[in-house]
């Protein structure tokens, strides 16, 4: 399984960054995907995930409305939104492969740092 993250960055306080995962190989139509975050010092997180059919999304309650997760079936692509970033944000963000009860495999990290 082969899933890479990417579009992390340096941003300000109240910025926006857009992730975006790559996922070639996987069997994406029928998988959930997730995204996971790991800030210094602290255990993994998930952050939020999506469903097969896009009719599920769930977020964790530190950034529900402020990140949007979506998923293009054309691309195999899985994008996270995330704006009005805060510095409690700053992770090394990855992004996942499960089912409806959790995620199995990540792929590489991308990291977000967010000044105040």
């Amino acid at each position: 399984v082969q899933l890479q993250a990417s579009g992390g960055g340096l941003v300000q306080s109240g910025g926006s960054l857009r992730l975006s995962c790559a996922a070639p190989g996987v069997s994406f139509e029928n998988s959930w995907m997730y995204w996971l975050r790991q800030a210094p010092g602290k255990e993994l997180e998930w952050v939020s995930y999506i469903c097969s059919d896009e009719r599920t999304v769930r977020y964790v309650d530190s950034v529900k409305e402020r990140f949007t997760i979506s998923r293009s079936r054309a691309r195999k692509m899985l994008y996270l939104q995330m704006d009005n970033l805060k510095p409690e944000d700053t992770a090394l963000y990855y992004c996942a492969i499960g089912n409806r009860w959790q995620w199995t495999t990540k792929g590489q990290g991308t990291l977000v740092t967010v000044s105040s």
